[in-house]
């Protein structure tokens, strides 16, 4: 039984999406201390709408993956660098890193919420 990921929308692109962006702003942390570390991260509305008009032109998720995977992750502007060249402020990467993960367990909730009531129509119940 083949699987129709196109019931579930956007949100297969948007955990993409938040996965890439969790593990960028981690990478941040981890080296806040390192010297000459930019700290990057992923303009999530720009990579989601470029990854949205490679799914319409595209006939398979190819496309939509690579787009997601290539999608250059941007510099951030530092608010007070440091003297050493780190751009990392950690208390700025928590917050990031609290709102992506309070929006990829949002995603998830959708998903979640959709699959049971699939499951609902598919059982009757």
């Amino acid at each position: 039984m083949a699987i129709d990921y196109a019931s579930f929308g956007i949100q297969e692109q948007a955990l993409q999406v938040q996965r890439r962006r969790l593990e960028l702003i981690a990478a941040n942390i981890a080296n806040a201390d390192t010297p000459g570390f930019q700290a990057r991260d992923l303009d999530f509305r720009s990579v989601l709408a470029g990854a949205q008009k490679a799914a319409a032109g595209a006939a398979d998720g190819g496309a939509v993956t690579q787009t997601l995977t290539e999608a250059p992750p941007q510099y951030r502007v530092p608010l007070q660098p440091a003297v050493d060249g780190n751009t990392v402020d950690v208390q700025v990467e928590q917050g990031q890193y609290a709102d992506a993960a309070l929006r990829y367990q949002a995603s998830l909730n959708f998903l979640d919420g959709k699959i049971k009531s699939l499951i609902t129509a598919i059982t009757g119940q």
